[in-house]
């Protein structure tokens, strides 16, 4: 078993994020925690998207390629990760361990921003012939986050019990441009020939991934 660092985990990076309103029926059979459903509108569902590199100063440093999946519980709204990459083992031992986070090992390449108006670019290796790569520009930078943005995830524990994770974020950011290539087969064909609604960086954030709190299984 990775040694993983205990809750809550503080995180310092960037991270491009996109949000894509997408076909009910184009997406996987995903396993939602127990009480939870998708949050629909005229047939569709609501996604978001992070490419992250967390970086020196945080408690882990390591590469991530996370889906996310906009729910319903009871009367709230929050998301449910439903499909995550990582390059590191004790990110990935800790994310399912504590708190349900369906992380998966996979091989990432990042290409490092140099300067103003520099790409940002991305590749995920997700399994033989399946790679997803990413070209992001910005187009408006925002005046830095004074106070952080809060929101939570609600998960499945391997016992079956549901885990909320509250999460803070905070850092710079920009509005821009995302062209993401997936392949027509895979976990990720159901992004393939689609383009995001709004895409945003988040840069220098800072980012607390909170304790959990279980719950008991929802019928």
């Amino acid at each position: 078993m990775s040694h993983y660092p205990p809750a809550p985990w503080r995180l310092r990076g960037d991270m491009y994020v996109s949000v894509w309103r997408l076909p009910v029926r184009s997406l996987p059979d995903w396993e939602l925690p127990p009480g939870v459903r998708p949050l629909t509108v005229r047939g569709r569902c609501l996604l978001t998207t992070f490419w992250v590199d967390y970086r020196p100063g945080g408690v882990l440093e390591y590469r991530e390629f996370l889906v996310s999946l906009l729910v319903r519980r009871g009367r709230g709204i929050a998301s449910t990760a439903v499909a995550v990459w990582v390059d590191d083992g004790r990110s990935l031992a800790g994310g399912r361990e504590l708190w349900g986070i369906p992380k998966e090992l996979g091989e990432f390449t990042f290409g490092a921003e140099t300067g103003a108006g520099a790409p940002f670019t991305a590749g995920l290796v997700t399994g033989p012939g399946e790679t997803v790569t990413t070209v992001y520009r910005d187009r408006l930078r925002l005046p830095r986050v004074p106070l952080p943005v809060r929101a939570r995830l609600v998960q499945r524990k391997a016992d079956g019990s549901v885990c909320e994770v509250p999460l803070r974020l905070s850092g710079a950011m920009a509005v821009g441009r995302e062209r993401l290539r997936a392949p027509g087969a895979g976990p990720l064909a159901f992004l393939a020939g689609r383009r995001p609604d709004v895409t945003v960086a988040v840069r220098d954030f800072r980012f607390l991934v909170g304790e959990a709190v279980s719950a008991a299984p929802q019928g």
